[in-house]
């Protein structure tokens, strides 16, 4: 795994046992985490979303995950009750927990908070204008009267980044799905569909 795949945005206390527990059985199937969830939803519910190198997610890629994943889980045993296991994609409207996601999704609107005070603030919504080694250059949307415009927002300050579901978004989204799969469809041999 590249320092740009390593996830920068993680879980703490019993989430963050579990994506050390299902992270290796992940990647062994060819995905890789992107967020674990615990709820109090039916009971208990442990949501985990993952996706394929390439950001994509099918519901067979959920099934494979959720076979793959289930055994490693019960050996590890780190839910002491009954839980409903919950895999899914991170959607359209992702949240963004790795450099290389800042990076990809540059030039779209994120919505991200931080985990302490930076510029007096902790909520912040705008455009991932760069992404250096160790922060990212954020161009506010509607900054307040007296706000700086733009701000610099160090990767270990980020609590949770998401990106904001805009018709640019949808676009992008679908032509990126559009080229994984045919990516995908080449390296298996498969035929492309006709257009």
């Amino acid at each position: 795994m590249t320092s740009d795949d390593r996830r920068i945005i993680v879980e703490e206390g019993l989430a963050g046992r579990i994506a050390d527990i299902v992270s290796p059985a992940l990647e062994q199937l060819g995905y890789r985490l992107v967020r674990v969830r615990t709820s109090q939803m039916n009971g208990m519910t442990l949501q985990i979303m993952a996706e394929r190198p390439d950001g994509t997610m099918t519901i067979e890629d959920c099934e494979a995950v959720s076979r793959g994943i289930s055994p490693v889980l019960d050996v590890a045993d780190p839910i002491s009750s009954a839980y409903h296991l919950e895999v899914s994609s991170p959607g359209i409207d992702r949240p963004l927990v790795r450099r290389s996601d800042f990076e990809l999704w540059a030039g779209h609107l994120i919505k991200l908070e931080t985990n302490r005070l930076l510029s007096g603030r902790k909520r912040f919504r705008g455009r991932v204008l760069s992404v250096g080694d160790a922060s990212l250059r954020l161009e506010r949307d509607q900054p307040a009267y007296g706000e700086e415009p733009v701000v610099d927002i160090p990767f270990d300050a980020i609590g949770d980044a998401r990106l904001v579901l805009t018709d640019d978004l949808i676009e992008a989204s679908l032509k990126a799905e559009k080229a994984a799969r045919k990516g995908r469809d080449t390296d298996s041999g498969e035929a492309e569909p006709l257009n």
